[in-house]
């Protein structure tokens, strides 16, 4: 089961922001509408905070039959991580390395849709172990100070030959 995360302080690393959904989509792979979050709130080398308001878009492209279900919260945490490894690799002078969830454990889920939440979402990622080939993340996605989805991910990476 995941523990709920702590909030985190400041920014991190004294990295030049603002962190920024164009900051984002400079930095992963997902771009235009699939590129769901809009901020980055605060960051450390295990941590980060993402904000995001694209779940109440109508053309948000996970939604299936108008609706946007609460395991979607699952691509909100995953591109937090892949945010968090940006921020890591910005601030080493290094390029980040592709990755793909590898699986996705202990999710719990206490809501059936999200885009019916006014408020913005934020998602809240720890890197708990990591190495040059994986990385596993506990993840939760909260609104109005509510966890909704949590769980754990692995992430592998496409290491360059």
């Amino acid at each position: 089961m995941s523990r709920p995360l702590d909030p985190l302080p400041g920014r991190g690393h004294g990295l030049s922001g603002p962190y920024d959904r164009g900051w984002i989509q400079a930095h992963i792979p997902h771009q235009g509408r699939m590129c769901l979050l809009d901020s980055v709130v605060s960051w450390d080398d295990c941590r980060a905070r993402c904000r995001a308001t694209t779940h109440r878009a109508l053309d948000n492209p996970l939604r299936a039959r108008g609706q946007l279900g609460a395991a979607c919260a699952i691509e909100y945490a995953a591109q937090s991580m892949a945010v968090h490894g940006a921020l890591l690799a910005s601030a080493a002078g290094t390029t980040v390395l592709a990755g793909l969830v590898a699986s996705v454990r202990g999710v719990m889920i206490t809501v059936l849709r999200l885009d019916d939440l006014e408020g913005d979402l934020l998602a809240d990622v720890e890197r708990v172990a990591s190495d040059e080939h994986s990385a596993l993340y506990v993840f939760g996605i909260s609104h109005d100070g509510s966890t909704l989805v949590s769980g754990r991910a692995t992430i592998a990476f496409r290491v360059p030959a």
